[in-house]
C-alpha cells in the first residue's frame, strides 16, 4: 500500500489525481493541502479521509476545521505544507501547488527522500541543480508529470543518455496561435484564457497564451533530463496528441501519444514503472486524425527566447525569469498592463536582475523577490 500527500489538491492537478486513484486500490491518501478553496476540500476530506489536512490560508483553515469528521488534523500555513511533503507516513509526495510557492514543499520532499511526482514545474526552474543534487544525495526519485516531460522520461527509455541527439517539446501555440502581432497585442484577459485544447488554472493558460509555459519547459528539462540546451527544441503542434518526442543519434524518432489527458502522465508519474490499467479513453488510431507540427515563431512570441537563455545561463536566471513572469501575469489578469508586456517585463528582469552562477536556496528566493519587485515598478509605467 502506497501513501500519497497531494499538495494542491483542489486544483485541476490535484483533482486530476484523485481521479486516477479511484482506478489505483493500492494507494491511500495520507495528507490534502490547498491555499484557501475549504468547500471543495470538505468534499475531498469526506470521500477520501486523509489524516491530515493543511489550508495556507489561515482563515479558510479555520472554516474547514468546524466541519470535518472527527480525527482529521488541521493546520494552516505554509511551514505546514511543507511538513505534509516529509511526513514520514508518506511516502509519495504530488506536488501541484502552482508557482514559486510550491518549491519549498518540492525541496523538502527530495531532502525527505520521497518519490516526488513532479507538476510544479517552477521548482525544477527555480532550483533545478538544488533538486536534482538532492535526488542524487537522499535517493529521491523525482518524476515528471507535466504532459511533455512525462513524453520525454518515457520515450528516452528507448535509448542511452549518450545515444539522444535532441528532445523535442510540443506546444500547443495557446490561443493566438494565428493571431497576427498586431492582433495579440490587443487581447484581453477573456480571450487569453481561452485555451482551445486544455482545461487549466488561470495562470498557465496565460503561460499557454504568451508560450511563457514553453519557456519554463525548455528550463525544466534543462535540469530535469541533464541536457545542455542545445539539445532542446521546441514545435508547434496544434492538436496536442503527440506530447513531446525525443530524436536519437541513429536518426529513429520516439514520442508518446495520448489525447489531451492529465491523467495519463499522473498515473504514470504514480505507478512508475509500471503501468496501471485504465477504463479512461484510449487514442483510436482508426479514427482519421491529423498531426501538424510547425516551428514556433519567436517575434510573436518572444517569451520562448527568454526561456532558452534563461536555461542556457543557468544560476539565478530561471528564478528570476519565472518571479517576474507570475508578477506580470498577476498585473494583466487585473487589467494593468497590456499582453504583450508579459514577455517584455519579464525579459527585462532577466537581462537586469543581479546574476549569480551558484545560488543558494536563500538567494534564489531573494531573487524572486528582486524581480517580482521590479515587474511591480515597472509596470506602473
Amino acid at each position: 500500500m502506497r501513501s500519497v500527500a497531494i499538495l494542491g489538491s483542489t486544483g485541476s492537478i490535484g483533482k486530476s489525481t484523485l481521479k486516477v486513484l479511484e482506478e489505483l486500490p493500492d494507494f491511500r491518501v495520507r495528507s490534502l493541502a490547498a491555499n484557501g478553496d475549504w468547500k471543495t476540500m470538505l468534499e475531498q476530506v469526506q470521500k477520501w479521509k486523509p489524516a491530515r489536512v493543511v489550508m495556507a490560508d489561515e482563515g479558510a483553515a479555520k472554516e474547514l476545521a468546524k466541519v470535518v469528521p472527527k480525527g482529521v488534523e488541521v493546520k494552516s500555513g505554509a511551514a505546514a505544507v511543507k511538513d505534509l511533503a516529509s511526513d514520514p507516513e508518506a511516502d509519495t509526495i504530488v506536488a501541484a501547488i502552482t508557482g514559486a510557492a510550491g518549491l519549498p514543499a518540492s525541496v523538502a520532499a527530495v531532502s525527505a527522500g520521497k518519490r516526488l511526482c513532479l507538476a510544479n514545474k517552477e521548482a525544477m526552474v527555480m532550483a533545478g541543480p538544488l533538486l536534482t543534487a538532492g535526488a542524487i544525495e537522499t535517493g529521491a526519485t523525482i518524476l515528471p508529470v507535466d504532459s511533455e516531460h512525462s513524453a520525454v522520461f518515457q520515450a528516452m527509455r528507448a535509448g542511452g543518455q549518450d545515444e539522444i541527439r535532441r528532445v523535442i517539446l510540443t506546444a500547443s501555440g495557446g490561443p493566438f496561435r494565428e493571431w497576427t502581432k498586431e492582433q495579440i497585442e490587443k487581447a484581453t484577459p477573456e480571450q487569453a484564457l481561452k485555451h482551445p485544447t486544455w482545461q487549466m488554472g488561470a495562470k498557465i493558460t496565460i503561460d499557454s497564451a504568451t508560450m511563457m509555459n514553453k519557456a519554463l519547459e525548455v528550463i525544466e528539462a534543462r535540469w530535469l533530463f541533464s541536457l545542455p540546451v542545445e539539445k532542446i527544441a521546441v514545435v508547434i503542434h496544434p492538436q496536442s496528441i503527440v506530447h513531446s518526442m525525443v530524436e536519437f543519434h541513429d536518426a529513429s524518432t520516439m514520442a508518446q501519444l495520448g489525447y489531451p489527458d492529465m491523467c495519463i502522465p499522473i498515473r504514470y508519474a504514480l505507478t512508475f514503472p509500471k503501468r496501471a490499467p485504465t477504463a479512461f479513453g484510449f487514442f483510436d488510431l482508426a479514427k482519421a486524425h491529423r498531426l501538424d507540427f510547425l516551428p514556433p515563431d519567436v517575434e510573436r512570441f518572444p517569451a520562448l527566447t527568454h526561456g532558452f537563455e534563461a536555461a542556457k545561463r543557468g544560476g539565478t536566471a530561471g528564478a528570476a525569469l519565472n518571479g517576474a513572469n507570475e508578477a506580470a501575469v498577476a498585473l494583466f489578469l487585473d487589467g494593468k498592463i497590456a499582453f504583450p508586456r508579459i514577455a517584455a517585463l519579464a525579459g527585462r528582469a532577466l537581462a537586469e536582475h543581479p546574476f549569480h552562477p551558484s545560488p543558494s536556496l536563500d538567494e534564489l528566493f531573494a531573487t524572486d523577490a528582486w524581480a517580482r519587485a521590479f515587474v511591480g515598478r515597472e509596470g506602473k509605467d
